[in-house]
């Protein structure tokens, strides 16, 4: 997809690893403008340094905290200062911690309400006024939870599904304005998150992580993980202007793990 983002600018969140790093050098590697964001300085300078390459001056970040209003809208302010406008925005945010019911309390309930919902909320109402000049593109990044709770998860279950009924009802409300709003949904992503929650779920059920993994492999009837950058490739396009009448959907990127229609 090389060039398909020459003079767009786009702003990715949680973009210092995994996934989001991977839409982020998507978008580079299609000569967008990119803003990175994470609460990791050193982390996001890596990837900056990584992305720029020859194309000094089109990368760049801001540590941010997305569970803390003030600092989402100096990121988006920022982003429009560096780089004059904001056509793209990907809400991404690292998963909560896992756990059932029980285990949680109003603190933790709290705080994954503020981290997986209303950080993506928050952003979109900064960016909002900039995507309304030349419309634009809002990526939220999910859960395949959106489509079949995954066991012991149940706050990622509870906030990943009410970013879907979000994403519906703006791209509704945001059509006229042409800004098209969608969901992905990664299934098994080889990434960081995946690892530690596959840590959890080897030691609860008492086994290794290799047979964990051979397991849930027998379950995708590709037979393997997905790569972040196969992930990336399915937003890329949505962000792309190759996209301009999908909007409201959800989508899985799942290797057909998931079994509903």
């Amino acid at each position: 997809m090389n060039g398909d983002f020459q003079g767009k600018t786009a702003l990715v969140l949680a973009s210092s690893q995994g996934l989001g790093k991977a839409i982020a050098a998507k978008f580079a590697e299609g000569g967008a403008n990119v803003m990175l964001a994470s609460r990791s300085g050193s982390k996001l300078e890596e990837v900056k340094q990584q992305l720029d390459g020859s194309n000094e001056g089109r990368i760049d970040y801001t540590v941010c905290d997305i569970t803390k209003p003030e600092e989402i809208k100096a990121l988006v302010s920022k982003t429009v200062e560096k780089f004059g406008a904001l056509h793209i925005l990907v809400n991404n945010a690292g998963g909560p911690p896992a756990g059932t019911f029980e285990d949680m309390t109003d603190e933790r309930w709290q705080q994954a309400f503020e981290l997986n919902l209303l950080s993506y909320i928050r952003t979109i109402r900064e960016a909002l006024p900039y995507l309304k000049n030349q419309g634009g593109k809002i990526i939220n990044i999910a859960s395949s939870s959106i489509k079949e709770p995954i066991s012991g998860l149940i706050l990622s279950n509870t906030f990943r599904t009410g970013i879907v009924g979000l994403s519906k009802t703006l791209a509704e409300e945001l059509a006229p304005y042409n800004i098209l709003v969608n969901t992905v949904a990664p299934g098994r992503i080889a990434t960081d998150r995946l690892k530690y929650l596959d840590q959890i779920n080897a030691e609860r059920q008492g086994v290794s992580i290799e047979q964990l993994d051979e397991q849930i492999k027998k379950k995708i009837p590709l037979g393997r993980y997905g790569e972040p950058e196969e992930f990336a490739n399915v937003v890329a396009f949505l962000a792309s202007d190759a996209n301009t009448y999908m909007t409201g959907s959800s989508f899985l990127v799942d290797g057909g793990m998931i079994r509903s229609i």
